[in-house]
Protein backbone atom coordinates (compact mmCIF):
# COMPACT_ATOMS: atom_id res chain seq x y z
CA UNK A 1 0.00 0.00 0.00
CA UNK A 2 1.53 3.27 -1.15
CA UNK A 3 1.42 6.36 1.02
CA UNK A 4 0.29 9.43 -0.84
CA UNK A 5 1.60 12.83 0.08
CA UNK A 6 -0.74 15.78 -0.12
CA UNK A 7 0.87 18.93 -1.37
CA UNK A 8 -0.37 22.16 0.14
CA UNK A 9 -0.08 25.20 -2.08
CA UNK A 10 0.17 28.40 -0.09
CA UNK A 11 -1.00 31.60 -1.67
CA UNK A 12 1.26 34.58 -0.98
CA UNK A 13 -0.04 37.29 1.35
CA UNK A 14 2.01 39.99 -0.32
CA UNK A 15 2.91 40.59 -3.96
CA UNK A 16 5.93 42.41 -5.33
CA UNK A 17 5.37 45.25 -7.80
CA UNK A 18 6.33 43.07 -10.79
CA UNK A 19 3.89 40.40 -9.60
CA UNK A 20 1.10 42.98 -9.31
CA UNK A 21 1.94 44.27 -12.77
CA UNK A 22 1.81 40.75 -14.20
CA UNK A 23 -1.49 39.90 -12.49
CA UNK A 24 -3.12 43.15 -13.67
CA UNK A 25 -1.49 42.91 -17.13
CA UNK A 26 0.07 46.35 -16.68
CA UNK A 27 3.60 47.70 -16.75
CA UNK A 28 5.60 48.23 -13.58
CA UNK A 29 5.57 51.96 -14.25
CA UNK A 30 1.77 51.96 -14.41
CA UNK A 31 1.56 50.11 -11.09
CA UNK A 32 3.81 52.73 -9.48
CA UNK A 33 1.56 55.46 -10.91
CA UNK A 34 -1.48 53.68 -9.44
CA UNK A 35 0.28 53.66 -6.06
CA UNK A 36 1.24 57.34 -6.11
CA UNK A 37 -1.77 58.87 -7.86
CA UNK A 38 -4.66 56.44 -7.44
CA UNK A 39 -4.12 55.21 -3.88
CA UNK A 40 -3.20 51.57 -4.51
CA UNK A 41 -2.26 50.48 -0.96
CA UNK A 42 1.28 49.26 -0.34
CA UNK A 43 3.29 47.99 2.61
CA UNK A 44 6.90 49.11 2.84
CA UNK A 45 9.72 47.02 4.28
CA UNK A 46 12.67 49.35 4.07
CA UNK A 47 12.97 50.16 0.36
CA UNK A 48 10.85 47.18 -0.69
CA UNK A 49 7.19 47.79 -1.54
CA UNK A 50 4.65 44.98 -1.39
CA UNK A 51 0.93 44.91 -2.11
CA UNK A 52 -1.40 42.83 0.02
CA UNK A 53 -3.54 40.44 -2.04
CA UNK A 54 -6.63 41.26 0.03
CA UNK A 55 -5.99 45.01 -0.23
CA UNK A 56 -5.54 44.72 -3.99
CA UNK A 57 -8.85 42.87 -4.35
CA UNK A 58 -10.66 45.42 -2.15
CA UNK A 59 -9.11 48.33 -4.08
CA UNK A 60 -10.18 46.81 -7.40
CA UNK A 61 -13.72 46.19 -6.12
CA UNK A 62 -13.96 49.80 -4.93
CA UNK A 63 -12.83 51.06 -8.35
CA UNK A 64 -15.39 48.83 -10.08
CA UNK A 65 -18.18 50.35 -7.98
CA UNK A 66 -17.11 53.92 -8.72
CA UNK A 67 -16.72 53.31 -12.47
Amino acid sequence: MAIQKKEVVLQPLLLSIPEVAESLRLSRAKVYRLIYYEGLPVVHFGRSARVSVSSLRAWLAQREKSA
